[in-house]
């Protein structure tokens, strides 16, 4: 089944989302120019969710990446929750006190976040109340703990994820009256999420990670060339740290169990995620939630069964690492994507096709062909495509985009190619997920002048 090159570009471009930063008096004094954004699903419907937002009450923009596994529930719930969590608790106290007492006069609210998202990305209006008052105790507890201080970027990073974790495990386990949101909670606590979120506020840049996404730097040097700058670690069986982490916290005894076939509990491949309570909650509340659960949780394998080796839980947690960078003048961009796109392409190169993108310079690299034996025609014929692609190679107006191009139709030469990207592009749903995954990319351009 053969796409022709408009059909491609379709299929590429129909999640695609770019935003620029408004200019003052023809300034732009934020530290950002503007993003883009993207997402190809290999799962239907799609797992992972993307979020961006604008701070209104203090400075700074939210972006983040969230890759959902066992559905989608958890993934959405985080990608329209955890951004309103992060603003407040980054929100001075007479700030707070402001949006309580007019929620407690019936006022109108002192809007939070303006968010930046596309047709697509949608909210759940049903839950909408029941968020709302998880929020509004959050940020109660928050007032009564006033200590005067003001908040730490860092620790308001953290605190949020945890207590957004800590909100949805919850409101799992009190359910709802209303049978639709009580299905909800429950699909939302059971599937769960990884979760990579980026805070930019003039040259102070914190990357808050918990799971496998991952944030890069593309940073451009002296001679032109491009470079990457890791921003957060995987946390699953490849980061040693990790392993040792999820040790120490369980007894000796269990120690050859924690990790099996490079998963927890022989599981989970993020050993950090929002939701799946079955790797937190104790075996009796498991229970009890599923039984007394509507009869759609009791048809559901994934809820019924228990891990095995289950002793001491909580075996995961939603709590992220969180990395601070300050923002120097060869920084120019930040790329924010699910593993999806680090599966299929080395840091490295991501920094170069986007730099090379936006700058809109193309370094020739040496034609590399890697031990494979080629013909003076086959040289010509790569020279001559390598000309093609120049003269096209921007056709992209939006620089996840380009990425996704690249990522999906790479062939071993490091070029698309557009029989493999039409290939893999009209591979049927239950195939799809066989050779890639969903993929979510947001691509940040910093602002160098400002910077």
């Amino acid at each position: 089944f053969y796409l022709t090159p408009p059909q491609v570009n379709s299929i590429l471009k129909a999640n695609e989302y770019s935003f620029k930063v408004p200019e003052f008096d023809g300034k732009n004094v934020s530290s950002i120019l503007g993003f883009d954004s993207n997402q190809l699903p290999a799962n239907a419907p799609i797992e992972d969710r993307r979020s961006a937002a604008t701070c209104l009450q203090t400075r700074g923009m939210l972006l983040g990446v969230f890759d959902g596994h066992a559905g989608c529930a958890c993934a959405q719930a985080v990608s329209e929750r955890l951004f309103y969590y992060i603003a407040v608790s980054l929100l001075p106290h007479e700030t707070l006190l402001e949006i309580e007492n007019a929620v407690e006069s019936g006022r109108a609210l002192l809007p939070i976040l303006q968010w930046h998202k596309h047709p697509n990305d949608y909210f759940s209006k049903e839950a909408s109340k029941l968020y709302f008052n998880s929020l509004r105790t959050y940020w109660q507890e928050l007032i009564d703990l006033n200590t005067g201080e003001t908040t730490d970027v860092k620790e308001a990073l953290i605190n949020a994820f945890k207590r957004l974790d800590n909100d949805i495990s919850l409101e799992a386990q009190v359910g709802d009256p209303n049978s639709f949101l009580n299905y909800l909670v429950l699909r939302v606590a059971f599937s769960g999420a990884t979760a990579c979120v980026a805070h930019v506020d003039g040259v102070d840049l914190h990357v808050a990670n918990t799971g496998d996404s991952r944030a890069m730097l593309g940073v451009q040097e002296e001679d032109g060339s491009w470079s990457a700058v890791n921003l957060s670690y995987d946390h699953n069986a490849q980061n040693e740290h990790e392993i040792e982490r999820v040790k120490m916290e369980h007894p000796k005894s269990e120690e050859k169990n924690l990790v099996k076939q490079d998963r927890l509990l022989g599981l989970l491949m993020p050993f950090r995620a929002f939701g799946d309570v079955k790797f937190k909650w104790s075996i009796e509340l498991q229970k009890r939630v599923v039984e007394t659960g509507p009869d759609q949780l009791n048809d559901n394998e994934y809820t019924k069964f228990i891990p095995p080796n289950y002793h001491t839980p909580p075996y995961l947690t939603a709590e992220p690492e969180v990395i601070y960078h300050r923002l120097r003048p060869q920084d120019k961009f930040l790329v924010l994507a699910t593993d999806g796109l680090w599966e299929t392409m080395h840091r490295q190169d991501v920094a170069r096709i986007v730099g090379e993108y936006l700058s809109g310079v193309h370094h020739q690299q040496p034609i590399a062909v890697g031990g494979y034996k080629v013909t003076l025609g086959q040289m010509h014929g790569l020279l001559t495509e390598r000309r093609a692609r120049i003269s096209s190679v921007f056709e992209d107006q939006n620089a996840a985009t380009h990425l996704i191009r690249h990522a999906v139709g790479n062939n071993e030469f490091g070029t698309v190619d557009h029989e493999r990207l039409s290939k893999m592009l009209s591979l049927p749903e239950e195939l799809a997920r066989m050779y890639r995954d969903d993929m979510t990319i947001i691509v940040v351009q910093f602002n160098s002048h400002v910077i």
